[in-house]
């Protein structure tokens, strides 16, 4: 690998006293782009020419490219000094990354020309052997902070703990974190552990200040509320670079979950600023830092950027991404599972009752997840898109079934605001409405003859061992749910509201039912009266 060195001639940043004094330094970032190479919808799905030619796409790599070229030219024609970072998580997410293994955001990346890249949990999903593939076809050094990777000797020739960038005629320093909870959410393998983030940053901070950079950047991927914590609790950090939680971090965008950046009183006195630029290649940050002499941020602006119609993606890239989607239409006709008999997935089952698909979805969702202790699975009917027929099942027909790229959420709720979302869904079966809950690990019925939002739902029994028992309204429970509905969408609030320990970005679920029917050989598709509408 190559670490690129950036250096700029310009009277602004000679090396004089004067100049330290007004060093400043721009990164351009961007955290859990998920595979998404082609540009999406805004609801994060694959994006098509028609959407393209309608205006209504956002990022993609060719968009990325775009616009991070352009803002760097601006830059570095000012003189001033721009480093380009990713927070991790490109792998998984889409069929460029099921069909070529993170050789498709490998070359996007090395095209786009990143400076560094913190490792993700979903850098692990396929185990060390296609992360090690990945991190030598880098142009760009992949950072492994506190991921132990000593003990696999495929990774261990590879793993870098921190680097330092020559930019602008000064030294800055990236040090990285990645959640230790990827033990369990993602395929590391026994041959890597994860040890404490701040513990890590903490010894690494040290160790650049030793060789006298003062100026450093943690590139993180440990969710926006524990980068906080670790921007108040490790001295030594000038800025935080997150993501995982692929929280929107903006002034000007509507719907932002927090302000551009978060300053956080620091630990060596100095206050700490936060980023993090939401996620699947929409959004690109531009954090703007001045320094004093002593490495200080003196000041800390800028916002996040929305890849829209108004950036006009790369033609080379675009003609690249082209050419790579020959393989993947082969993928489309793939045959992963055999069904005995048709899955019935119609609009007018799925919104209105138990449905056969429904109870497929739900109960492959609640299948991936049973080994974390997770009993209830929901699942809107208005995500279902389509049957299946009789016989082979190929990949493009589960993606025709489940295209809107959701992820697995598992969560923890209590009883009471399980009973709530349900009656939320069963609020519209009258219109059709899309929010009818599919259920496996419980069962419930309802009432249509009472107003929607006034005691629709009668009763909730959910298994325990080869029992039913009435919920608990008292009693956490941990369910499954897709990402969509437990951040709120089709009026599921009690989810957003009231989950705890929310995990919203496990694997797709067009992935999660592949497998599922893979494994079950020539499903027999069912329902078994677990949703009852009362008469």
């Amino acid at each position: 690998m190559t670490l690129r060195t950036l250096l700029f001639a310009s009277s602004a940043l000679a090396l004089s006293s004067e100049a330290s004094l007004a060093f400043t330094l721009n990164i351009l970032h961007v955290n859990d782009q998920h595979s998404r190479i082609e540009s999406v919808t805004k609801t994060d799905s694959t994006c098509d020419a028609e959407g393209e030619a309608a205006g209504e796409c956002f990022g993609g790599a060719a968009r990325m490219k775009a616009a991070i070229d352009a803002a760097r030219a601006d830059l570095e024609a000012k003189g001033e000094a721009v480093i380009v970072l990713d927070a991790g998580d490109e792998f998984s997410g889409s069929l460029f990354f099921t069909t070529f293994g993170g050789a498709a955001e490998v070359e996007m990346m090395n095209r786009i020309g990143f400076d560094a890249m913190a490792l993700g949990n979903h850098e692990f999903d396929r185990g060390p052997e296609t992360l090690a593939e990945f991190v030598a076809k880098a142009d760009f050094p992949v950072l492994f902070g506190n991921v132990d990777a000593s003990g696999d000797n495929r990774l261990a020739p590879l793993a870098k703990d921190h680097v330092i960038l020559e930019v602008g005629g000064e030294k800055v320093g990236i040090v990285s974190g990645l959640t230790p909870e990827t033990a369990e959410i993602s395929s590391p393998g026994p041959s890597v552990t994860f040890g404490a983030v701040d513990a890590h940053l903490t010894e690494a901070v040290k160790a650049l200040e030793a060789e006298g950079v003062t100026r450093i950047v943690a590139l993180t991927h440990q969710g926006d509320v524990a980068d906080l914590a670790t921007a108040a609790a490790v001295p030594g950090i000038d800025a935080i670079v997150g993501g995982h939680s692929h929280t929107l971090f903006s002034n000007t965008i509507e719907g932002a979950a927090r302000p551009y950046p978060v300053m956080v009183a620091g630990a060596s006195g100095a206050e700490v600023p936060v980023v993090q630029a939401g996620s699947y290649s929409k959004y690109l940050g531009h954090l703007r830092l001045e320094f004093d002499d002593a490495g200080v941020v003196t000041s800390a602006s800028g916002d996040t950027k929305l890849l829209d119609k108004s950036v006009t993606p790369d033609p080379e890239v675009l003609a690249r991404i082209e050419e790579m989607r020959a393989p993947i239409a082969a993928l489309m006709e793939e045959v992963v599972a055999e069904v005995a008999a048709p899955v019935d997935g119609s609009r007018e089952t799925c919104r209105a009752g138990e449905c056969q698909m429904g109870n497929l979805v739900a109960e492959a969702m609640l299948d991936r997840v049973k080994g974390q202790g997770v009993t209830i699975a929901l699942q809107n009917g208005g995500g279902l898109r389509a049957s299946i027929d009789a016989g082979p099942v190929t990949k493009g027909e589960v993606l025709t079934v489940l295209p809107f790229q959701n992820t697995l959420s598992t969560f923890n709720i209590p009883g009471s605001a399980i009973v709530s979302a349900l009656e939320n869904g069963v609020s519209q079966v009258e219109e059709g409405g899309g929010r009818f809950p599919q259920v496996a690990g419980l069962r419930f019925a309802w009432d249509a003859s009472v107003a929607p939002g006034e005691g629709r739902i009668k009763s909730v029994e959910v298994r325990e061992g080869d029992a039913w028992v009435p919920i608990d309204p008292a009693k956490t429970y941990s369910a499954v749910t897709n990402n969509f509905m437990r951040n709120g969408g089709d009026g599921y609030s009690a989810l957003r509201d009231q989950g705890t320990n929310a995990y919203d970005y496990g694997p797709g679920l067009e992935d999660v039912l592949g497998d599922y029917l893979a494994a079950q050989g020539d499903y027999v598709p069912f329902t078994d009266g677990r949703i009852t509408k009362v008469e």
